[in-house]
Formats: C-alpha cells, sequence, structure tokens
C-alpha cells in the first residue's frame, strides 16, 4: 500500500514540475487518501495484535 503511495507521489511531482497542475493535485489527493487508509488499517491491526497478543 506505501509503494502506492510513493508511486502518486512520484507521479504527482513530476507532473508539477513539469506543469500539469490538475493532475498532479489529483494524484497527491490520491496518495493522502491512500496513505489514510494505510495509517487506519496499521492502527487497527496494532491495537489487535496487542489485545490478542495478552490473551
Amino acid at each position: 500500500m506505501l509503494t502506492w503511495v510513493l508511486i502518486f507521489l512520484v507521479i504527482s511531482l513530476i507532473a508539477g514540475a513539469l506543469g500539469f497542475t490538475g493532475i498532479a493535485v489529483a494524484a497527491a489527493g490520491i496518495a493522502k487518501i491512500i496513505f489514510f487508509i494505510f495509517i487506519t488499517l496499521f492502527i487497527i491491526a496494532l491495537v489487535l495484535l496487542l489485545v490478542a497478543g495478552r490473551g
């Protein structure tokens, strides 16, 4: 999942450098959404691991 975030960030940087601001903003938005999904899933998995480890 983080690989996709990095891919969209690179696309955003390249598109921004070339002047394609619409594509750059869209790619950065997608990268941000995927990153927050990753963080949410990571925290849920961490909590479940800690709860299951105590039992």
